[in-house]
């Protein structure tokens, strides 16, 4: 089993190296942060000249980098070598390549830190490489996050940073910047930069400061049409439209697909209480009130029906069997949606 993330942060805090890392996985911000820490915390500063060095995959082959990580340390008890955007060094997806990696791993060097920085795709674990690498619990898989894991993520790196955040406004947040972990860790740090004592961001903070509006995002817009108020639904519309280059159609579409799947989930969920429906559609049970009273304005045969439009939506906006421009596309569906 791939060692987590956040457990291999927590060894490398308390100064506890492994002779090897092989970080893999499609969210880089883990992969980044823990090879950050290394690099800043492994070896002594005075001892860095001779005894820290960086290497980018595509400029090495397997042999050359095993070479370099079996030297002996300069005047120290070790060296650190990092192996960057690992997933291009040239014989790595080659058996050559592969088969002298695992005679590595089966005998590292013990005074050498060894960090391969493998990005945006996972090392195949069904292959004798990996399956070594995970035995000597080398290998540590970044893991891209769900959209219902990321409000509580946002609100723990908020509060690793000495602050707090409101949990609408960490939905905010989320919804706004996506799963792009690194985006949403930079947005943060620029915003609490205004602050000088410890501050709780809430959607003000969060509407100054990372410019996102807290009266006409898609959040207030699914509000609105779960609670069928029609005046808000189009407002929120009519600014989309006035605005679309902060406002494109294709992701607005995407986030009402997905809230409407979920609701389709809370219909059919046989655990009707807050907690069995927040389970069944992995959303925080601060937001179930909103899902019940969506679920009483859509009956599940009505749900189907606006899946349905939105499919249609999707394919219009691609240019299939539609001339109209976004903004129109936008409010037939919103019409169909509240009128359906």
């Amino acid at each position: 089993m791939p060692l987590s993330p956040d457990a291999v942060l927590k060894d490398i805090k308390a100064k506890k190296y492994a002779p090897l890392y092989f970080l893999h996985g499609e969210e880089p911000y883990y992969i980044d942060q823990i090879c950050d820490w290394i690099e800043s915390s492994a070896i002594p500063v005075p001892d860095r000249s001779f005894n820290q060095t960086v290497i980018y995959g595509k400029d090495a082959s397997m042999g050359e980098i095993l070479a370099a990580a079996r030297r002996f340390p300069m005047m120290a008890d070790r060296q650190l070598l990092i192996v960057k955007e690992a997933q291009e060094i040239k014989d790595i997806a080659k058996e050559d390549g592969r088969e002298l990696l695992k005679q590595y791993v089966d005998k590292p060097v013990p005074t050498t830190i060894l960090v391969f920085a493998h990005k945006h795709k996972k090392l195949d674990t069904r292959t004798s490489l990996g399956k070594e690498l995970d035995k000597k619990d080398y290998l540590v898989e970044s893991k891209s996050m769900y959209d219902n894991q990321l409000p509580r993520w946002i609100t723990e790196l908020v509060k690793e940073k000495g602050h707090s955040i409101t949990e609408k406004a960490s939905v905010l947040v989320a919804e706004y910047l996506g799963n792009d972990l690194n985006k949403i860790s930079n947005e943060i740090d620029k915003l609490l930069i205004n602050f000088k004592t410890k501050v709780e961001i809430n959607e003000d903070t969060v509407s100054k400061y990372i410019g996102i509006s807290k009266e006409y995002n898609t959040f207030e817009l699914q509000s609105a049409i779960a609670t069928k108020n029609v005046l808000k639904a189009n407002r929120i519309v009519n600014y989309f439209e006035a605005n679309p280059k902060s406002n494109p159609l294709i992701p607005i579409i995407a986030l009402l697909f997905s809230y409407f799947s979920k609701l389709v989930l809370a219909h059919q969920t046989k655990d009707k209480t807050k907690q069995g429906i927040a389970a069944a559609i992995k959303v925080s049970p601060f937001f179930v009130d909103e899902y019940l009273v969506a679920s009483k304005n859509y009956p599940l045969e009505k749900v189907i029906r606006i899946i349905g439009f939105l499919r249609e939506a999707d394919l219009q906006s691609k240019g299939v069997g539609s001339t109209a421009d976004d903004g129109q596309i936008l409010r037939e569906l919103l019409f169909k949606i509240l009128h359906v």
